[in-house]
C-alpha cells in the first residue's frame, strides 16, 4: 500500500487477514490491472459508512 494518511476506520492487519480470504481473486490475468487494492477500497467504504458523505 502506498504512503497515505491512516484513518481510525482503516482495517488493522489482523482484521484484514480475517477478511481477505473471503474476497474473490482475479478471474483472469488478462484485462486491466487494478489501480487500487481491495483493502484500500474496503477502507474507503468503511470511512464513508462511519462519517457519511456530505
Amino acid at each position: 500500500m502506498s504512503e497515505r494518511k491512516r484513518y481510525p476506520t482503516d482495517l488493522t492487519d489482523t482484521q484484514w487477514a480475517f477478511i481477505e480470504p473471503h474476497l474473490p481473486k482475479r478471474a483472469s490475468p488478462r484485462g486491466r490491472k487494478r489501480i487500487h487494492s481491495p483493502r484500500q477500497i474496503l477502507n474507503a467504504i468503511l470511512y464513508v459508512l462511519r462519517t457519511g458523505c456530505s
